[in-house]
């Protein structure tokens, strides 16, 4: 059987590594990591995640400040919001909560960011820097994947690299981030021939595509290493729901070396990484050099 990786656990001790940096921050340079985040609509998952960022950033000795907007809420108020949060030299990180309402343009948004304050890294100026390999704030749950994998492997130089979705948000980055770390990378997709063949070539194995339970154990080459990005909310038998990633724990755990749960794995690293963020961003707004404890990679 193959290894869980704890992610939770992981998180745990990066966000013990953020509240030392912040201290010493504070203590040493009278500086307090402030990060405001944006909420517009009441979508039930956004206000969980909105809330479990803010209780992790206070326990982690900096500000939370909550912007609650109604669904309503036009797209020239979001970006007079972001453009007043940008100006306010309290504000180190800001991060607009996504999905937005179809009356705002996301990308419009994303990109009214300051690139320096920009956590979430989705600024086209930061995702432009990933992929060249300069200095960027990099998004929260590709960051939290090189981590975890970094933590099993040491090094990951050489490692071939499987990466299941093409998105913006992790497919895409994950990938520059893997290249940066000398991997061989596909990219995998919709329009992929033979998917189980690509993927069961792979040392390393990433799911983040958002389809329940896709890749099979038999996609799995033996003792490869799975990180499960997925996050799929389905239906038991006995008319409950629960929640499960974008592979079959169960019959990955038979072939793979070390396997992600759902959860418990990825997602504990998101808000992890959004907090780390927002400190580099702090270190680098003023000239400070970023705590050794939290650069990672």
């Amino acid at each position: 059987m193959a290894t869980v990786i704890d992610g939770k656990a992981f998180a745990v001790g990066l966000r013990k590594k953020i509240a030392e940096s912040v201290s010493s921050l504070v203590n040493e340079h009278g500086i307090k990591p402030a990060l405001a985040v944006v909420l517009v609509g009441e979508d039930p998952a956004s206000q969980v995640y909105v809330r479990n960022k803010g209780k992790q950033t206070v326990e982690a000795g900096m500000d939370s400040i909550e912007h609650k907007l109604s669904i309503d809420t036009s797209e020239e108020e979001v970006l007079s919001l972001v453009n007043e949060l940008n100006n306010d030299p309290r504000i180190n990180g800001i991060l607009v909560q996504l999905p937005l309402p179809k009356q705002i343009d996301e990308s419009k948004v994303i990109n009214a960011i300051s690139v320096e304050k920009d956590v979430d890294g989705f600024h086209i100026e930061n995702v432009g820097k990933l992929s060249i390999g300069e200095e960027s704030l990099v998004p929260c749950t590709p960051a939290g994947c090189i981590m975890l994998l970094k933590d099993h492997f040491g090094s990951l130089s050489g490692k071939s690299a499987v990466v299941v979705g093409r998105s913006n948000i992790v497919g895409k980055p994950v990938s520059m981030l893997l290249l940066k770390e000398s991997c061989t990378v596909t990219i995998t997709h919709s329009r992929t021939q033979d998917l189980p063949g690509v993927c069961s070539q792979a040392d390393i194995l990433i799911a983040a595509v958002g389809v329940p339970e896709m890749v099979k154990g038999d996609w799995v080459k033996p003792g490869a290493v799975i990180i499960d990005v997925g996050i799929n909310r389905i239906s038991t038998e006995e008319g409950k729901t629960k929640l499960v990633g974008d592979v079959d724990f169960k019959g990955a755990m038979e072939v793979a070396g070390a396997v992600t749960p759902v959860p418990g794995g990825v997602g504990p690293m998101t808000i992890a990484c959004l907090l780390r963020n927002t400190v580099i961003a702090a270190c680098r707004q003023h000239n400070l050099d970023v705590p050794e404890a939290i650069k990672t990679f």
